[in-house]
């Protein structure tokens, strides 16, 4: 990954992330292939969506409780929804939600940060 003066480094790190949702990955294929194993057996899957919602609540709550802490509350956060999203199609959508939420509030950082800067500069000037 490298980082060019012009927002590189986002547009780069939005390049990843749109490769690595590819369907077509490896990895996706595997866990495609699992998750179909798991569905045709009934008890089975009524352990594993059991275990998923228990793994990201537990994730979801321990990031919200270290969200007021130095360190990544928000992160483990949306971990723990990326996990329930898995199985839960409402923690999908609240997912896609707080990432919307958060790219607008980063455009609005961006945009805040230029215009300091640019009013130092003319100051300074």
């Amino acid at each position: 990954m490298t980082t060019s003066p012009d927002g590189g480094l986002e547009s780069s790190i939005r390049a990843d992330i749109a490769d690595a949702q590819r369907s077509d990955r490896p990895v996706r294929r595997a866990l495609r292939r699992a998750r179909s194993w798991v569905s045709r057996h009934p008890r089975i899957e009524v352990f594993y969506r059991a275990g998923v919602g228990v793994v990201g609540t537990v994730l979801t709550l321990g990031g919200l409780l270290l969200v007021p802490l130095p360190g990544p509350g928000w992160l483990v956060v949306f971990v723990g929804l990326a996990v329930l999203g898995t199985e839960f199609a409402w923690a999908h959508r609240m997912a896609s939600a707080l990432k919307r939420v958060l790219d607008r509030f980063w455009s609005w950082v961006q945009t805040r940060r230029a215009r300091r800067t640019a009013q130092r500069a003319d100051v300074s000037a």
